[in-house]
């Protein structure tokens, strides 16, 4: 009897394995009948997706909903044994506050002191030298071919398609080819760039600090030619970003009174 009832049993499974086995698509590539989809098919939710029709079911409330998050506030990227770029990562010095109408930094810390003049002593972290000159020009480049040449032209003299096409008038910050003698540092361009000056936006949420950093260098090289090396602007400033600290303010106001 006992024998008779485990040949009935394996018979069953054979035949349910069978039976799942051959319940799959036409589609020979098919993986066949999924057992447990869960294990393979995360049900979390993933950035940059439209839940809205998943499957074929439409779901009007959340049809284009934003699935991917915004970093909590303060917080900077950290790269593990890489202590130079999470430096470099840290706060610079914040916009003022009149910039929440002119430029739109409405959820912005912003101060009230004029601190595009405090940037005047910060000098660019990224060190040039003749091993990685190539290199930061190349990516300068290719970040300012995507973010600036449409305004300022792709030899940096103001003469883009947005002003070529009557859009933007040109103006003295258009072109920055012909201001190479020009009393403008590192960390004046970097605060430009980051927050806005003039007609232009805000690049803060576009690009990081590093390639913001990357793209002072190219613009120095348009202004100074191939004989540009990195140190073509003199500058006293210490080699990484400052914080808006009390210190710091402390020191700026120090050198103001020099």
């Amino acid at each position: 009897m006992n024998k008779l009832w485990n040949k009935i049993n394996i018979l069953f499974a054979i035949g349910v394995v069978a039976t799942l086995g051959s319940c799959s698509k036409s589609d020979p590539d098919s993986p066949g009948f999924e057992y447990m989809p869960d294990m393979y098919r995360s049900p979390a939710i993933e950035p940059y997706v439209d839940y809205g029709e998943i499957r074929g079911r439409e779901r009007t409330e959340l049809k284009s909903l934003l699935s991917a998050m915004v970093p909590p506030k303060n917080t900077i990227p950290y790269v593990k044994g890489d202590s130079a770029k999470v430096r470099l990562m840290m706060p610079f010095l914040k916009p003022n506050a009149g910039m929440r109408e002119t430029h739109g930094l409405f959820d912005w810390d912003v101060t009230s002191e004029d601190n595009y003049l405090a940037a005047k002593s910060i000098s660019n972290p990224i060190r040039m030298n003749e091993n990685n000159k190539k290199q930061l020009l190349e990516k300068g480049k290719t970040l300012y071919t995507s973010m600036c040449q449409h305004c300022h032209g792709e030899a940096g003299d103001g003469n883009g398609t947005m002003v070529t096409s009557g859009a933007y008038k040109s103006g003295g910050n258009m072109n920055y080819k012909d201001q190479a003698k020009m009393e403008l540092s590192d960390g004046q361009m970097f605060y430009s760039i980051s927050y806005g000056k003039n007609n232009m936006g805000a690049h803060s949420s576009l690009l990081s600090k590093e390639e913001i950093w990357v793209l002072v260098h190219y613009v120095r090289s348009l202004q100074y030619g191939e004989a540009y090396n990195g140190t073509a602007v003199a500058s006293t400033a210490p080699a990484a970003p400052v914080e808006n600290t009390p210190a710091v303010k402390k020191d700026v106001k120090k050198k103001g009174k020099k």
